[in-house]
C-alpha cells in the first residue's frame, strides 16, 4: 500500500443506480482488509457535481478510485469516463468499470477513454462479493494510487 494512504481511509466513489448492486458492492468493501470510505451516487449528472464539488458535493472528498457503471439515468457511464478522463483535475483517477455489458464496443469505447479496467458484474451474489474484494485487494493493496 502507498505510504500516502497509511491512517488515511481510501475514497472510493461508486456511480450506480441499482440498490442491490450498491449493497453488495458495500457489503464487499466492508469485509476488505483496507479502511475505505465508499461515496456513492445514482447517475451520471451527480457524479460530475461530486467529482467537480458542485451544489451539495461542495464538501466532497477527491476519490483515490471510481467504480463506475456504464448504464446508468440522466448522463451514462461513457459520458462521465469521458468527461472524467478529459478533466485535467480528474483524468489520474483510476476508473474501474464494473457494469452488466458484454458488448465488445463497449469494452473497446472504455479503453479508448481511458478507463483503467473493465469487468463485468457476475449474477451470482458470492462471485460478486468476490470481484469487489479482487478490485479492493489490487487497486488499494497492490496498486501505486496518484496523490490527490
Amino acid at each position: 500500500m502507498s505510504d500516502e494512504h497509511i491512517g488515511k481511509p481510501i475514497e472510493i466513489l461508486l456511480v450506480e443506480d441499482n440498490p442491490g448492486d450498491i449493497r453488495l458492492t458495500r457489503e464487499g468493501l466492508k469485509e476488505g482488509r483496507i479502511f475505505n470510505k465508499l461515496s456513492v451516487v445514482e447517475d451520471g449528472v451527480e457524479a460530475m457535481a461530486f467529482l467537480r464539488r458542485e451544489g451539495k458535493y461542495a464538501d466532497a472528498p477527491h476519490p483515490d478510485l471510481i467504480l463506475l457503471d456504464l448504464n446508468l439515468p440522466k448522463k451514462d457511464g461513457r459520458e462521465v469516463l469521458k468527461e472524467i478522463k478529459s478533466d485535467p483535475k480528474l483524468r489520474r483517477i483510476p476508473v474501474v468499470i464494473l457494469t452488466t455489458s458484454r458488448a465488445e464496443e463497449d469494452i473497446m469505447g472504455t479503453y479508448d477513454q481511458h478507463a483503467n479496467c473493465y469487468i463485468t458484474k457476475p449474477v451470482d451474489f458470492d462471485q460478486f462479493l468476490n470481484v469487489v474484494k479482487t478490485i479492493e485487494d489490487f487497486w488499494l493493496t497492490i496498486v501505486r494510487l496518484p496523490p490527490e
